[in-house]
């Protein structure tokens, strides 16, 4: 078969995780061996695994590392009582918080300290969850679905909204409609809490299957919301979608009857795995690449000063 392929721009890394992963990469450099990393950096098996063959270690809470370690905090945000917990540990504290994360945080303070009961819009299994949820536990409610937010019982406080960062902008405007028939005029910040990252990724898969993409594979481990949502988006565009891990090969079944396929990465995926699969795609006569641009990027977060000290 001959096809086409429509590659999505932006794609692949984020600035957050670009600095996340350079962080664990400096640390690992100017300390050596072995650096505990809370939780996995980003939610890429693929970074994973390279970052332990160079000696980083993941584990599941700080009470894993060892008195006095350092103790590298994930992209996606902790709870304050794991940073306090960190420190009473005496571990060595390096945050590689995504800054857009750590904004959500604030807000989450900000609103709860005001009065407000927040509503955080997300998964509650997620981890970035799970973190900004522990900033004022008592006052902020997960509200996972429009179906949630009819069962919302506020107790008579006004209402705030945030949500996760990596999320489909179309199923958090539908739980905000659901809050607002209910609670009437919201509390929310003055820019939306998606990432521009997510955004426009999402974006760019809307354009593709505006363009007569009819397969929309997204590259991207199970573990990774922006992927998945990156799949939710297509389908609901009305794309076939699917997610792939960019490194065991696709299934013959899975391109059949597609002349034209998007290809797109979630922002923790590396961008040789984009290239990886091209390659394959190029061998089974998907060999016509356009390029579908929906948003330049050039965002860089600072790195913590523990890390441009060392």
């Amino acid at each position: 078969m001959t096809g086409k392929v429509l590659l999505a721009a932006p794609r692949s890394f984020c600035a957050g995780v670009d600095r996340a992963i350079e962080i664990v990469e400096r640390l690992l450099k100017s300390h050596g061996a072995p650096v505990y990393v809370r939780h996995e950096i980003v939610h890429n098996d693929n970074v994973v695994r390279r970052l332990e063959g160079l000696g980083a270690v993941f584990v599941d809470s700080e009470d894993d590392i060892p008195p006095g370690e350092i103790c590298v905090l994930s992209a996606h945000g902790v709870a304050p009582s794991v940073r306090e917990n960190c420190v009473s540990r005496g571990l060595r504290v390096v945050d590689a918080v995504c800054p857009l994360v750590s904004k959500v945080h604030a807000e989450a303070r900000r609103y709860a300290d005001s009065g407000h009961l927040v509503a955080l819009i997300g998964h509650a299994d997620h981890v970035e969850v799970i973190g900004t949820k522990g900033e004022r536990p008592d006052q902020i409610v997960v509200v996972e679905s429009p179906e949630d937010a009819a069962e919302l019982d506020v107790d008579g406080k006004p209402v705030a909204v945030i949500s996760q960062t990596t999320l489909s902008l179309d199923d958090v405007a539908a739980t905000v409609t659901a809050l607002e028939g209910r609670f009437g005029s919201l509390k929310r910040p003055g820019a939306d809490d998606i990432c521009y990252a997510t955004q426009n990724r999402q974006d760019a898969v809307k354009e593709i299957a505006g363009l007569g993409g009819t397969l929309l594979l997204v590259i991207g481990s199970p573990t990774s919301s922006n992927a998945n949502r990156l799949v939710e988006v297509a389908r609901a565009a009305g794309a076939e979608a699917a997610l792939v891990d960019g490194e065991s090969g696709l299934d013959d079944e899975l391109l059949d009857g597609h002349t034209v396929i998007g290809l797109t990465a979630g922002a923790s995926t590396p961008e040789e795995l984009v290239q990886g699969v091209l390659a394959d795609l190029a061998r089974r006569g998907y060999d016509d690449v356009d390029d579908v641009t929906v948003a330049r990027e050039d965002v860089h977060f600072r790195l913590p000063k523990e890390v441009v000290a060392s």
